[in-house]
């Protein structure tokens, strides 16, 4: 049981870092992110089940506020990306600089 959910972390994981590396739109790296948060907090749950520790779940809260705030953050990123550029190219976020 936890050996699967395990792997199957370790899968969403990689298709999430490789969502990240690859993708040029913005909105589709955030999800990819969030998608490597998430393959994390499936372990945690996994393992913690495995040796009957709460410590786990609590840390996957932990991770969840996290994703939640990194989310409000990036979001108002594109945003302010989105209205200076009207683009979503992860390329044009470098001219945001000063």
């Amino acid at each position: 049981m936890v050996g699967e959910a395990v792997i199957l972390s370790a899968i969403l994981f990689a298709i999430g870092t490789v969502g990240a590396l690859v993708r040029r739109n913005v909105i589709v790296v955030l999800m990819s992110i969030e998608l490597m948060l998430n393959a994390v907090n499936l372990a945690l749950v996994a393992f913690s089940r495995q040796w009957a520790d709460p410590a786990g779940q609590m840390l996957v809260l932990m991770v969840i506020v996290v994703a939640a705030a990194e989310v409000a953050v990036g979001l108002g990123i594109v945003i302010a990306l989105f209205r200076n550029r009207e683009s979503l190219n992860v390329e044009d976020a470098s001219l945001l600089k000063w």
